[in-house]
């Protein structure tokens, strides 16, 4: 089996900036700006665009008017898979994203992305959302081709409302709703960047939940009736639908924002902008019959809207019949901005850009596969293969109603063999071990251990079975403790905070922090012993803003207590947070660590 390069062989490269292997070329600032809007958790149908008549998305209607539109795009079932196959134009499985937290997420380091393609052409590049394949350096937005980054690198966040969010690897708090936020450190970007050209990406986190927006937008649906509804009504949450229109109706608004601002600045004719969701709805709400919803390989589960404008190159009100998908935008907009691909690799992605500005050329029949644990479908121009086998022929029956296997022997034979030959060659290449999370890159003066990322002993627990912004709770018994199994790519001298809560009674806990080498025997790093002088007891935060009851963690404010100054060598093993001392009946709840590296 192929192995990626060690972590130690790779630490370098990911200091050298990547113009060293691309240098800009001379007419870089001709080349034309790029915008990708990538949305979490909308489905093809909660757009009016589509004919959903419950809510209004004028902007982004007006986006398709202006420029193309899609008609069959595909994505992946869920989050972090999509999020790859953009950014490396290669099918996930290729890039070791196996799941969408716990480091499953990640890609793998020998996978070039699409902003270092344009970082290396000589374009500013920022990234304002969230990330979702990888926090920790080199797997950082900032390492693969992004100089700014703001937002978070989780699956998934807690609190919507001043929420703590990082900048470039630093915690910071943002300010008001998270989406109206992102879209300000977006324009503020683009302004900075205004003449020179710039390639902005900007994940929301909207509307994944929890099911938060302002009222605003909330009122308007708030026990609205909604005409159009799903095929099965008896299987849809009303309010969580009507908090996901809402939540859709504030994207549109800060859409409009984005590109209002483009036409003030005079860089409307100079900008792409594309505009893409990760998957389909995150609840059974009206989506034009498609079966399938999120985590699904079914049309519903992997069909998206994807909305491509460059006023006076694409033609206005275009519509592309041929099928596409997430893998297909690297190399589109590499293209069109005629910039290399920096990828060594082969893409699974093809360039949509003869489709887009009408250049002649053959377009050659294709299919598309989505996958997500283990199940595999296709889809070809005219069909579809689930991933049991059966044939739909989705231009008579768009909703999958009938297995057309009998009709068409011979295609649906070709297509499972196809889809075999797909899996075999593909999937077992997500068979790795599982791979350490990085401590200490010397690319980045800041690491981050989350809850997410550790795992706990005896009766310590998670707040939620969901890993993505939880924190570990319920730590009663001294013989109990929890661990980051990581890998330190260079030594040196670290500042560690613990942030942490408490109860009055947890005062006077002693709590150790311990670094032991992975071989077997060998001595103990370092480590460092604390106690709790302070209670920190603050309110669960998130019920009061919820829309809809959610199913994933609340969240807290943590304080940082900080630990002192711990010395680690470079090398693998299990980084652990013990309790030495217990005044009370519980231990402190703990979010993360966080390091700063203050010396080689």
């Amino acid at each position: 089996m192929k192995r990626p390069p060690s972590l130690q062989a790779l630490a370098l490269l990911f200091l050298i900036p990547a113009a060293f292997f691309f240098p800009a070329p001379a007419d870089a600032a001709r080349r034309p700006n790029v915008i990708v809007i990538l949305t979490d958790d909308q489905g093809w149908g909660d757009l009016s665009l589509n004919g959903n008549g419950n809510l209004a998305t004028p902007e982004i209607d007006a986006l398709a008017r202006a420029g193309a539109r899609f008609d069959r795009f595909y994505v992946c079932p869920v989050c972090s898979p999509t999020r790859s196959e953009f950014l490396t134009g290669r099918y996930h499985p290729r890039s070791g994203v196996f799941s969408t937290s716990a480091g499953g997420e990640r890609i793998d380091l020998d996978e070039m992305m699409i902003g270092q393609s344009f970082q290396a052409a000589g374009y500013a590049t920022g990234a304002f959302g969230k990330w979702h394949n990888g926090m920790q350096h080199p797997y950082h937005p900032n390492a693969r081709g992004f100089d700014e980054y703001y937002g978070f690198c989780s699956g998934h966040w807690g609190n919507y409302y001043d929420p703590v969010l990082e900048h470039n690897g630093r915690l910071v708090r943002g300010k008001g709703f998270i989406i109206d936020d992102l879209t300000n450190k977006a324009i503020e970007f683009i302004e900075k960047n205004r003449d020179k050209p710039f390639f902005a990406y900007i994940p929301y986190n909207t509307p994944h939940s929890p099911m938060q927006v302002p009222d605003r937008w909330w009122n308007k649906f708030k026990g609205k009736d909604l005409p159009m509804r799903p095929t099965s009504k008896k299987r849809e949450n009303l309010p969580h639908t009507r908090a996901a229109l809402a939540m859709c109706e504030n994207i549109d608004w800060n859409v409009g924002r984005i590109l209002d601002r483009l036409d003030e600045l005079k860089l409307t004719n100079d900008t792409i902008v594309v505009y893409f969701c990760d998957n389909g709805p995150n609840g059974n709400r009206w989506n034009g019959g498609m079966k399938g919803r999120k985590g699904s390989t079914d049309e519903g589960g992997v069909r998206s809207p994807l909305l491509v404008r460059w006023p006076g190159k694409i033609k206005a009100g275009k519509t592309v019949p041929q099928i596409s998908a997430a893998i297909d935008l690297l190399p589109t907009l590499a293209g069109l901005a005629g910039i290399p691909v920096a990828s060594r690799k082969p893409l699974d992605g093809v360039s949509l850009k003869p489709l887009l500005l009408e250049e002649k050329s053959s377009w050659l029949e294709r299919n598309i596969y989505s996958h997500w644990r283990g199940r595999v479908s296709l889809r070809t121009q005219r069909f579809r293969l689930d991933h049991q086998g059966r044939l739909y022929d989705m231009v008579k029956d768009p909703g999958q109603v009938r297995d057309a296997s009998s009709d068409h022997p011979a295609i649906a034979r070709r297509l499972r063999d196809d889809r075999d030959a797909w899996a075999k060659g593909i999937l077992p290449e997500l068979k790795q071990p599982p791979r350490p999370f990085v401590l200490g890159h010397p690319g980045s003066r800041y690491t981050q251990l989350p809850a997410r990322d550790g795992t706990a002993s005896g009766e310590i627990r998670r707040s939620n079975r969901f890993p993505n912004c939880s924190y570990f709770t319920n730590w009663k018994n001294v013989e109990d403790s929890i661990s980051w199994n990581v890998e330190i790519p260079s030594g040196g001298t670290f500042e560690v905070e613990l942030h942490y809560a408490c109860g009055k009674d947890a005062v006077g806990s002693t709590i150790e922090l311990g670094m032991r080498s992975g071989n077997a025997g060998a001595a103990p790093g370092g480590s460092l012993r604390k106690k709790v002088t302070e209670p920190h007891d603050p309110p669960l935060r998130g019920a009061d803003e919820d829309c809809v009851k959610r199913t994933e963690s609340y969240v807290k404010d943590f304080k940082p207590l900080k630990l002192g100054r711990m010395k680690l060598s470079k090398g693998a093993g299990r980084l652990t947070l013990r309790a030495i001392e217990k005044p009370g009946p519980e231990l402190i709840e703990v979010r993360l660590l966080f390091f700063t590296r203050v010396s080689d």
